[in-house]
């Protein structure tokens, strides 16, 4: 059975949870237990702490771990990092008040920096050559220069909303980070066949979220032009109509590629475009 740690509460919970459900995944976590086992898995999920993952992960006591890559830099163990996992992304982030006159990164100097990432802004500002003063709390960071704790902050952004409401603007980004899948080093091979299972299922997933289903109705006079704009996974379906000339096409699409293909489709002749989200995108 694959002992697997997640985020107990926060913003990575729920897209977590989410994830194990649309890789078929049932887990029951009434009454936010601390302990949960799959349904229809071997799967036992272990609800914890964030900052606390990696450890358990290094340990042995959890063989995989779903965490921001924010806190895998930050606690520095030595596990593997196996997927990035498309949720959770913010930014690590220096931030100032909004009335000092920041230029460069050397305004940095000699000024006392609130964080609850000190590793991380540590290895920043040795690699920077800035000589400055962390002062290391946790929680509620972005009052301190606020309240005269700190010159200025180091910190999670996402909107930058939280920043913007008390007074500070982002000066420097340190890390752009995401949720990630990490794993203990030393599987037994029992568990690395489990791991291929979930990361099988993960894979098609996350695919899946990334393209979208495409049917239309295309002159075939224009086939070659419209296979062409439309590969699809290896190439597109094309099915005769009864309506001579016209031949139906099925492909699959990329989300970021979208607007534009639709352009080029529109441009050959296409007719009767239908966009239909996928479930799963096994490659």
């Amino acid at each position: 059975m694959l002992r697997i740690a997640v985020q107990k509460s926060g913003r990575l919970y729920d897209h977590s949870i989410q994830l194990l459900k649309e890789c078929g995944i049932e887990i029951n976590n009434g009454n936010r237990q601390l302990k949960a086992v799959a349904f229809n898995f071997p799967v036992e999920i272990y609800f914890l702490r964030d900052d606390d993952i990696p450890q358990y992960v290094y340990d042995g006591v959890a063989d995989l771990g779903f965490v921001g890559e924010n806190v895998v830099y930050e606690k520095n163990k030595a596990v593997d990092t196996l997927a990035r996992l498309g949720f959770g992304r913010c930014r690590l982030s220096i931030a100032v008040p909004k009335t000092m006159n920041y230029r460069e990164v050397g305004d940095l100097s000699n000024l006392k920096i609130a964080t609850s990432y000190t590793y991380l802004l540590q290895k920043f500002l040795e690699q920077k050559n800035i000589p400055a003063e962390i002062h290391e709390i946790s929680g509620s960071v972005e009052i301190a220069p606020g309240i005269g704790l700190a010159d200025a902050i180091c910190d999670l952004v996402s909107s930058g909303s939280t920043l913007f409401t008390n007074g500070l603007k982002e000066v420097e980004v340190i890390l752009e980070s995401e949720a990630v899948l990490i794993a203990h080093r030393s599987l037994a091979e029992e568990k690395k066949e489990l791991l291929q299972r979930l990361l099988m299922r993960i894979e098609a997933v996350k695919a899946a979220r990334h393209n979208k289903y495409i049917m239309l109705n295309a002159p075939n006079d224009q086939l070659q032009n419209i296979a062409a704009v439309l590969p699809g996974m290896k190439s597109p379906t094309i099915v005769p109509l009864a309506e001579k000339g016209w031949s139906s096409v099925q492909s699959v699409v990329k989300e970021n590629d979208f607007w534009e293909i639709i352009e080029k489709l529109k441009s050959y002749g296409a007719e009767g475009i239908l966009v239909v989200p996928i479930e799963k995108m096994i490659l």
